[in-house]
């Protein structure tokens, strides 16, 4: 008899052992796909002052579009969080997309080499951004799932694992940018 509690013991130790080794993997997969986030903004941010000084050249009087531009940026830089970022981002696209806009009605702009270089390295890591937050979501989503399932959702906040935020403006916000930004020339 004393063998067999003594296996089930073991058996609850080595799951016990088991799930939280799983759960510390799962945690260490969001705190790496955020990172990614992170290391693709970070770019993005890089870009945008060569980007604006360009357009500057070709478009001087256009004060309003860079400084809006410049604001947005500062506070994308600024924000901390998965919610507040995604919501300064959010707001830096919609600037991004009148600046870039100004190519259409300045004809030497757009054919500027400089100009559509960055373009295309803008492009470039937006298409790597939007890939580092869906994958920084689906971390999210199992690690979620994980601390929520049973038997882990008994023992997983005592430990330390709470659930994380997805990378999302919120629907307050998606209400403001479900709307296209208007472009005056």
């Amino acid at each position: 008899m004393s063998w067999v509690i003594l296996a089930i013991v073991a058996g609850l130790v080595i799951y016990g052992i088991t799930t939280y080794n799983g759960l510390v993997g799962l945690r260490q997969r969001v705190n790496q796909a955020f990172a990614d986030i992170d290391v693709q903004l970070k770019q993005r941010h890089d870009l945008i002052p060569n980007l604006v000084e360009t357009v500057k050249g070709y478009a001087q009087h256009e004060s309003a579009t860079f400084e809006a531009v410049v604001e947005a940026r500062n506070k994308a830089i600024a924000a901390q969080g998965p919610q507040q970022q995604a919501a300064a981002e959010q707001q830096l696209s919609g600037a991004l997309g009148r600046l870039i806009a100004l190519g259409e009605a300045y004809p030497d702009l757009k054919a500027s080499a400089n100009f559509q270089q960055l373009q295309n390295d803008l492009s470039d890591v937006e298409n790597k951004l939007a890939s580092a937050r869906r994958f920084f979501n689906n971390a999210v989503s199992e690690y979620n799932a994980s601390i929520q399932a049973f038997p882990a959702v008994l023992f997983a906040p005592q430990m330390g694992f709470t659930p994380r935020e997805f990378f999302d403006v919120g629907p307050e916000a998606r209400q403001t940018l479900d709307v296209a930004p208007t472009v005056k020339f």
